[in-house]
């Protein structure tokens, strides 16, 4: 069964599939930085970091330090959910 926040990040992952956008999912299990994005993404030479969330769902401190970290570097940091999957798509073609 898949939950909420995993279909949202099959969406993000079909959009990015569809622009050949090369993207990977950032696994730490403990050994890494504590609230990377779920996706990690790069499309024609834009760094992006994607946090998937599943309705009202929120940010983390940890995750919130990260994507501005992304944003400070001149990366691209979004917030995707069922709702807003056009945001994406919108920051792709910009």
């Amino acid at each position: 069964m898949s939950t909420p926040e995993k279909k949202v990040k099959d969406k993000v992952v079909s959009l990015l599939k569809s622009y050949n956008a090369y993207y990977f999912f950032p696994a730490t299990f403990g050994m890494g930085r504590s609230g990377v994005p779920d996706v990690v993404c790069c499309y024609q030479g834009k760094f992006f970091g994607i946090e998937c969330k599943a309705g009202s769902n929120t940010t983390t401190a940890l995750q919130d330090r990260e994507l501005k970290a992304i944003e400070d570097a001149g990366g691209i940091a979004l917030i995707i959910n069922e709702k807003n999957l056009q945001t994406l798509e919108e920051a792709l073609n910009e």
